[in-house]
């Protein structure tokens, strides 16, 4: 897998050096329009705000300069995902989910695609090779699942599926495309929430979806246009402009990450540690073959609900909230979404504080646990 993440980083500042007349304004005009003026044939002119918009254009080339593939930006995680699930699912097809990968694209099987007669099945993450991929018409990966963080082999996968005859969707939202490359891992679609760590400072819901089959994108923009997911032209500005800093963020997030996992793993208040870049991980050797970075986001797991709870309350750097891959540094016990994990588990996501500042506020809050 080739790593050119200084290049798009580098690229990325100056995209819209390519189309300025001189007196034209640097950053990103903001367009809130929902009609254009548009006398006689409408021709490829912008008509209607429901079909395009000139800021969602420039974010899209944004996306698909850092994805190396065209993109079609969407008004959250979920609509990309819905896009994918609707615009090209039909009854009889059957798919294959993670078990324990994000759970709403579980629900969301099962409330309504099962009454358009679209079965689906799950398997877990680490063994999603086994039972092969016979009768499938689209496979969907998590990879690291969220909130676990178990991988599975996405060229192998892809491989697999395909020789079935399945397309693959590879959902990339912990990694973003300067930490993993699923299209250049042979998947078909990749899907992703922006609102994480490309925003990357919780006032934005977004999405994309990005694929080098053009029929593929074709259906999905069909699909956006007359189902109205559309994003909104604020919401594709402020994403703009977080995604100029997406490298450097991340760059501090997972460096933080690096450090403090095994830190964690040392602590006697934590009974276990998950993250892909501890050299013991189950996952470790997976990941330094098809991750450029091992993430921002670890898993621990402390004694009890209660203690997990009083961990994260009385941690001065770490915000109580169920999203990730912010600025600011956060964490929840997941199982209080009825995920399949201990009580006392606790996914961390780390943010952009100094990092020895940040892994004193953690210790600190930790070391009170201990003597309580």
């Amino acid at each position: 897998m080739s790593d050119g993440t200084n290049a798009r980083a580098a690229g990325l500042q100056h995209l819209r050096r390519r189309g300025l007349d001189k007196g034209d304004p640097i950053p990103l005009p903001l367009t809130l329009a929902s009609t254009f003026h548009l006398p006689g044939e409408p021709g490829d002119f912008h008509q209607y705000g429901r079909s395009e918009n000139p800021t969602w254009e420039a974010l899209e080339e944004m996306l698909a300069h850092l994805e190396d593939a065209p993109c079609v930006a969407f008004p959250s995680g979920m609509a990309a995902i819905s896009s994918v699930l609707f615009g090209l699912l039909k009854a009889g097809d059957r798919i294959l989910l993670p078990s324990d990968g994000y759970y709403t694209p579980r629900v969301l099987g099962d409330r309504f695609l099962s009454r358009f007669g679209v079965r689906f099945d799950l398997r877990p993450t680490a063994s999603f090779l086994d039972g092969g991929f016979d009768g499938y018409r689209l496979v969907y990966v998590e990879t690291p699942s969220n909130p676990g963080l178990d991988l599975c082999d996405i060229a192998a996968v892809a491989s697999a599926a395909h020789a079935a005859g399945a397309l693959v969707v590879a959902d990339n939202t912990t990694m973003t495309p300067f930490g993993q490359r699923p299209l250049e891992l042979g998947v078909d679609i990749l899907v992703a929430a922006d609102t994480k760590a490309p925003n990357g400072h919780s006032d934005v819901l977004f999405g994309h979806v990005a694929s080098r089959d053009a029929e593929i994108l074709k259906s999905i923009r069909e699909w956006r246009k007359l189902s109205g997911s559309i994003p909104g032209p604020f919401e594709a500005w402020l994403l703009h402009r977080g995604l100029e800093t997406l490298e450097l963020r991340f760059e501090r997030m997972c460096r933080s990450a690096e450090t403090i996992a095994p830190r964690l793993k040392a602590h006697s208040a934590v009974r276990a540690v998950r993250y892909p870049g501890l050299p013991d991980d189950p996952s470790h050797n997976l990941a330094a073959a098809q991750m450029l970075r091992f993430g921002s986001l670890i898993g621990l797991t402390l004694d009890s609900a209660d203690k997990a709870e009083a961990f994260i309350d009385g941690c001065a750097l770490l915000q109580p909230a169920t999203s990730f891959g912010s600025v600011h540094s956060s964490a929840e016990r997941r199982a209080r979404w009825g995920d399949a994990v201990a009580p006392g588990f606790v996914r961390l996501s780390l943010g952009c504080e100094p990092t020895e500042e940040l892994w004193s506020a953690i210790e600190a809050s930790l070391d009170a646990l201990s003597r309580s």
